[in-house]
């Protein structure tokens, strides 16, 4: 399971990394600005996770090949994401985001259950980490973060993904089951929602 918890985390630096990437760009930052902001979408929800769960050291410390992964592909990305139509990357972000947010999201989770918290707050915890990287990337590109826009939904999908984990944990199924599950459920509800303009009532 820590295997697979870890695939899972690679994956989500990378989707992350990837809208924290395109975002920068249609902010026309240089090399070092696209760097700073993938860095911190990348890792921001990971961060305040393990801050609120007292997890030492920060698991982009631990682990130094996160941080080394997130500058090598901003040295990959930032010629090829330089000639990326506006229309192209809107969609591209949006792709990368649901997929961050649901690989974040069930990680959260899983790492907050195996910390014996409540299991409310392995919810929140779950919605934390999912959320938090995008809403410092907008914060930083000077964009109101997405989940605080009346759009469509976005930490709901987290928070319902996040209870798919919660619950089948509860009902002792397969771990890898119950996270790749949902990973699927949120990831999926987010891009229904932009594709059907989902949102909550005003």
């Amino acid at each position: 399971m820590s295997t697979l918890l870890q695939a899972v985390e690679v994956c989500g630096i990378i989707a992350f990394a990837c809208s924290g990437f395109i975002e920068a760009r249609r902010k026309e930052m240089d090399l070092v600005g696209v760097f700073i902001v993938a860095f911190i979408t990348a890792f921001g929800g990971g961060t305040l996770r393990d801050m609120l769960l007292d997890r030492r050291p920060l698991f982009w410390v631990e682990h130094q090949e996160y941080a080394i992964l997130v500058f090598v592909l901003a040295l990959l990305a930032w010629p090829f994401f330089t000639h990326l139509r506006s229309a192209v990357a809107e969609k591209i972000i949006v792709i990368a985001d649901a997929f961050g947010l649901g690989l974040f999201s069930a990680v959260g989770a899983s790492l907050a259950l195996e910390a014996q918290m409540p299991i409310f707050i392995c919810a929140m915890m779950g919605v934390t980490t999912g959320i938090f990287g995008g809403v410092l990337r907008d914060v930083l590109c000077n964009e109101i973060p997405m989940v605080f826009r009346r759009g469509q939904l976005y930490a709901t999908c987290s928070f319902v993904g996040c209870w798919v984990y919660l619950l089948m944990e509860l009902l002792q199924i397969s771990s890898a089951l119950a996270l790749i599950a949902s990973i699927v459920v949120t990831s999926a509800m987010r891009l229904l929602a932009v594709r059907l303009d989902l949102k909550l009532p005003g």
